[in-house]
């Protein structure tokens, strides 16, 4: 579905400079305080845009393909401002613009008055309905932007993180021909690690094709490809040899005997992708995987990832912070995250062809933070 952004940023009110808000823990006139006396007794306004994403090019992993990606583009009103959130489902994650859109009209927030109230407001967010975490995600990501703007802050600076301790991102290279490869990793010649999806019977074929073009550090994203235990450690010690620096799911997400075995034996970390969503998956993850992927979609937004992170940083297990094929606010969002992982997926919005907003950007591979407040988009 066509989307006029113009029209749908505009009819939010989105104030553009100049307003006097609210510094972190302070109060001025416009700010929290003066929102509130103005506001008082107002509920949080909720709306919510159907949107395809046009992917750039076929996008193929183990299991499937696809050139589109739907979108819900979301949006929640207070007191002025105005937070934007957005929910990427693609198909394998069994939620659509049917879906979310029966879940996000089932929502009341006009019952609350008071935005600050995350845990209280994402809670019951969360109650309403099994599921429907990307949907739960664009709410909790448009309450995050609202905040962050009333108070006149960027969320990497409300958690205390340094906009420096961005990592890299890694650009992802999709199962394709070796003549499409070639030239997708030609165009990826500005990222410094690349993120090759196998798993489909191509492996070898897919890594010698791009070792012809690069010899920038690779990561491999398997989806569940392999099967046999034997047979996949001799591949992990094959893929060391050509510069792969770490793995992804690469075993059937329920069988934990499995991965625990193959992470002991592995030279190389094995990172959890399918095989993690929520926090309560997190504990139980510990010696089977070397680490998590945390994404925004699977996990209900940035208040789960946040405490995913901090989980699996006390039991000593590494953290990479990706996405789906998302537009820059999702995108946005979730790099909001970065400065504490040790790697970053973050290429959905640079995978896409129509991006209605401008966020987060990418220069010479290095993640790059806004000084936008909230989650950084316009």
């Amino acid at each position: 579905m066509k989307l006029d952004r113009r029209k749908f940023i505009g009819s939010g009110g989105l104030l553009a400079g100049g307003a006097c808000l609210l510094p972190l823990f302070s109060a001025c006139n416009s700010g929290k305080e003066g929102a509130e006396s103005n506001y008082k007794g107002s509920g949080l306004k909720l709306s919510f845009e159907p949107y395809d994403l046009q992917l750039k090019h076929v996008f193929t992993i183990a299991s499937f393909s696809r050139t589109t990606t739907p979108v819900m583009l979301v949006k929640i009103e207070w007191g002025g401002f105005v937070g934007y959130g957005e929910a990427s489902m693609p198909p394998y994650l069994g939620e659509s613009h049917e879906t979310a859109t029966k879940f996000l009209s089932t929502l009341k927030l006009d019952q609350f008055t008071d935005p600050f109230r995350l845990n209280e407001i994402l809670s019951y967010v969360d109650g309403v309905a099994k599921g429907n975490c990307a949907a739960k995600a664009s709410v909790d990501i448009a309450l995050h932007d609202l905040v962050g703007k009333i108070i006149d802050k960027p969320w990497f600076q409300i958690w205390g993180y340094n906009q420096e301790d961005t990592p890299v991102t890694t650009f992802t290279i999709g199962i394709d021909k070796p003549e499409v490869v070639t030239e997708k990793v030609r165009e990826a010649a500005p990222y410094k690690i690349l993120k090759v999806k196998i798993g489909c019977g191509t492996d070898e074929e897919m890594i010698n094709t791009i070792r012809k073009v690069t010899d920038v550090p690779l990561c491999v994203d398997v989806n569940q490809g392999w099967k046999d235990k034997l047979e996949a450690l001799d591949k992990i010690h094959w893929l060391k040899e050509q510069g792969v620096v770490f793995v992804e799911q690469p075993m059937d997400k329920y069988d934990l005997d499995t991965m625990a075995w193959l992470t002991q034996h592995s030279p190389l970390p094995t990172i959890a992708d399918e095989g993690v969503q929520r926090l309560v998956d997190v504990p139980k993850l510990k010696g089977a995987y070397s680490g998590i992927n945390i994404k925004l979609m699977k996990c209900t937004g940035l208040r789960e990832a946040h405490k995913m992170l901090n989980v699996a940083r006390a039991l000593d297990m590494k953290v990479m912070i990706g996405c789906m094929t998302e537009t820059s606010c999702g995108v946005s969002a979730a790099a909001q995250l970065s400065p504490m992982v040790d790697w970053a997926d973050l290429d959905g919005n640079l995978l896409i062809s129509n991006d209605p907003y401008k966020g987060v950007t990418v220069q010479n591979g290095k993640v790059i933070l806004p000084n936008r407040s909230g989650i950084g988009i316009i």
